[in-house]
């Protein structure tokens, strides 16, 4: 297998995604666009979105093992890719305590998941998997093209990089707002972070491992840690930040827009694309 993703990703709640804006994301240079919020195992967002475009990749960001069996995925996955060859990377992962009464064994339901994935002849290169802490990147290393992670910083993904050595795949997600003024952008920002994330224990947890303290957490999230995680300023600013995950040892970088309501994101995703040089 060989799907090349591009420098360059747009993630993106599934329910803001559709086949006219993957051919616009597409125009406009990016290479991925991601399915965030647990898509449905049957994948037909993916393949609606793959049948409207020409190269774009479609990857997931992610589906849920706990609410998607293995044998949904697989047989969705074996669809899809033999109808576009290389353009569709499965991401998965076992998502946060706070959403399952059943998240009692987390490390070795993923193992479990992954085994069934093997026996149902999903290829490891075909595959990525959300992962933060270090057990789960060495996960990510040995089972899978490589790790997902979402709500980070360039430090995790130097961390990241460290752990997985070279040669896998590194993808993190960064929410970005292009937006000059800091309170503007912060409000916008803000709301993203702190519900559902500042909340979920898998999530704090890395946070305090980069060396953010409680008190940044709480309360909504300090400005320093919001302005970590959420890029703002102008397109040519906001495009610095991206490329710091790059510099750190990222292979491809997904960035959310934030914009107002859900507005249509279009014209930020064109400026952004420029300042990026895609376009």
């Amino acid at each position: 297998m060989d799907i090349t993703m591009g420098r360059y990703g747009i993630w993106r709640h599934e329910t803001g995604l559709g086949p006219d804006l993957a051919k616009e994301i597409e125009s406009l240079g990016f290479g991925t666009v991601w399915i965030g919020g647990s898509p449905s195992g049957d994948l037909r967002l993916a393949e609606d979105m793959l049948d409207a475009t020409d190269s774009l990749v479609v990857a997931t960001g992610i589906v849920n093992m706990w609410s998607t069996p293995a044998d949904e995925i697989a047989s969705s996955y074996h669809r899809i890719a033999a109808k576009h060859p290389d353009r569709f990377l499965l991401g998965v992962g076992v998502g946060h305590p706070e959403a399952t009464s059943d998240y009692t064994r987390p490390y070795a339901t993923i193992v479990e998941y992954l085994d069934r994935l093997d026996a149902l002849g999903v290829p490891v290169a075909g595959r990525a998997l959300a992962a933060l802490g270090p057990k789960v990147l060495d996960l990510a290393k040995d089972r899978s093209a490589g790790a997902h992670p979402y709500l980070t910083t360039p430090d995790h993904t130097v961390s990241a990089r460290e752990r997985l050595g070279a040669g896998v795949l590194l993808a993190p997600e960064h929410k970005v707002v292009l937006d000059t003024d800091p309170d503007a952008a912060r409000a916008l920002g803000r709301p993203a972070v702190r519900k559902p994330y500042l909340g979920l224990v898998n999530y704090r947890n890395n946070l305090a491992r980069l060396g953010w303290a409680t008190a940044d957490m709480d309360d909504g999230g300090s400005d320093a840690l919001i302005d970590a995680l959420v890029a703002h300023g102008t397109p040519e600013q906001v495009a610095a930040r991206l490329d710091a995950h790059l510099a750190a040892g990222a292979d491809h970088v997904c960035a959310q827009v934030i914009t107002a309501g859900m507005r249509d994101p279009e014209p930020d995703l064109r400026r952004l694309s420029t300042a990026l040089g895609l376009t």
